[in-house]
């Protein structure tokens, strides 16, 4: 099968090899899909720089997230030790075992990561719905517990998080105020749904993120960014308001001042939505359940900026990486 694999560690354009290699074996737990779609994501990035906490030996085939149809089920998979039935023939998105991911022809997919795919959405929609919108699920519903008529704050509000992380608190019931850095991704927050943009470019963050809140404040942060949007971020935060860390795309990760927490009685909530796979997944499933719902509805729709051939996958990469797109990139059926 056709397979981009890193070889050596560095850029996406500079370390990924389009070649042919064997299809993957099914271990236990695992099933087997052809690939008809894989959303980009940072970490696939940082792991062909060898960045990431998940250190692959090389050569790897890169590719996080993928929507697929199920060719091979492993043992184990359907019987009690699970709460997913998984057939051959099934539509399936989900998160891939690496170092089998999902730029090729097929993947492998952990049970506990795989889940049916929405009908209401296409293949390259549906293969961004695990990552990025659990993650945005979980961090707002049960990290932070947004309420309806809440107002909260997304960071880096046209990215792929960001956008899944302004549907799932209009979803919700909230006001939300994007913060953005430029006018093109400003009109990416605004189509996904945001009451309220920020651009960041504009002046001061701080001072324009009051005027947006209001006296009140926001009662939650979603921050996938760190640095001086963190920082930021505690300037604005409601009394008894929640801050979620998401993650640090800034590249600085904040020292938090526990002493203004304590005084202006602000929680700091950590949110690692990986470790949900592992130690308690039927908070993921649940978070699918209520996604596909929403696609359903109509409330949730992943913004796929670009649809990439796969010759361009590590182009595509390449350019995630510099900071250089909004909403989702994703490649296409090999």
């Amino acid at each position: 099968m056709r397979a981009w694999q890193v070889t050596e560690l560095g850029e996406p354009s500079d370390v990924l090899s389009l070649g042919d290699v064997e299809a993957p074996q099914v271990p236990a737990g695992h099933v087997r899909v052809k690939v008809l779609a894989t959303a980009l994501n940072f970490p696939d990035v940082l792991m062909a720089r060898g960045h990431y906490q998940v250190r692959p030996e090389l050569p790897f085939v890169p590719g996080v997230e993928v929507c697929g149809e199920v060719l091979e089920v492993g043992s184990g998979v359907g019987g009690v030790t699970t709460d997913a039935h998984v057939a051959v023939g099934d539509r399936v998105v989900g998160t891939t075992a690496m170092p089998h991911g999902g730029l090729a022809e097929q993947c492998l997919l952990p049970v506990g990561g795989t889940f049916a795919a929405p009908s209401a959405l296409d293949d390259a929609e549906a293969s961004c719905l695990t990552i990025g919108y659990q993650t945005a699920y979980v961090g707002l519903v049960r990290r932070a517990a947004l309420r309806r008529g809440e107002t909260v704050v997304v960071h880096a509000a046209a990215g792929g998080v960001g956008t899944a992380a302004v549907q799932v608190g209009k979803a919700l019931g909230a006001r939300v105020v994007a913060v953005v850095g430029g006018g093109a991704k400003a009109d990416v927050a605004r189509a996904a749904g945001a009451d309220v943009v920020v651009d960041r470019t504009d002046g001061d963050l701080v001072t324009s993120l009051k005027e947006a809140v209001g006296r009140s404040g926001a009662d939650v942060v979603f921050d996938p960014v760190g640095g001086p949007s963190y920082d930021a971020s505690t300037k604005v935060v409601a009394f008894e308001g929640r801050i979620v860390v998401v993650g640090f795309t800034s590249g600085t990760i904040p020292a938090p001042a526990l002493g203004h927490a304590l005084v202006k009685n602000y929680s700091i909530l950590g949110l690692h939505w990986g470790l949900y796979l592992q130690r308690d997944p039927a908070v993921a499933r649940q978070a699918h359940e209520a996604l596909s719902a929403w696609a359903a509805e109509g409330l949730v729709k992943p913004v796929v900026s670009q649809r990439v051939p796969f010759a361009d996958a590590p182009a595509a990469l390449t350019r995630l990486g510099a900071g250089e797109t909004t909403g989702r990139l994703v490649v296409t059926e090999p």
